[in-house]
């Protein structure tokens, strides 16, 4: 088990590129829910306004 953390001797360097592709892929992931959940709202707004209009 060693031997696979140690990377052969580029732990060092895999590792980190490791944690940083999961960290850049859990930001878009909240990103994009929270750009959803935004989205929603401002559509369930404006079809709200619509119908107070009508």
């Amino acid at each position: 088990m060693s031997e696979f953390l140690s990377m052969g001797g580029y732990a060092a360097y895999v590792w980190p590129a490791y944690g940083l592709t999961l960290v850049v892929i859990v930001w878009n992931i909240i990103g994009a829910r929270r750009l959803l959940a935004r989205s929603r709202e401002d559509a369930r707004r404006r079809l709200e306004m619509r119908g107070e209009e009508a």
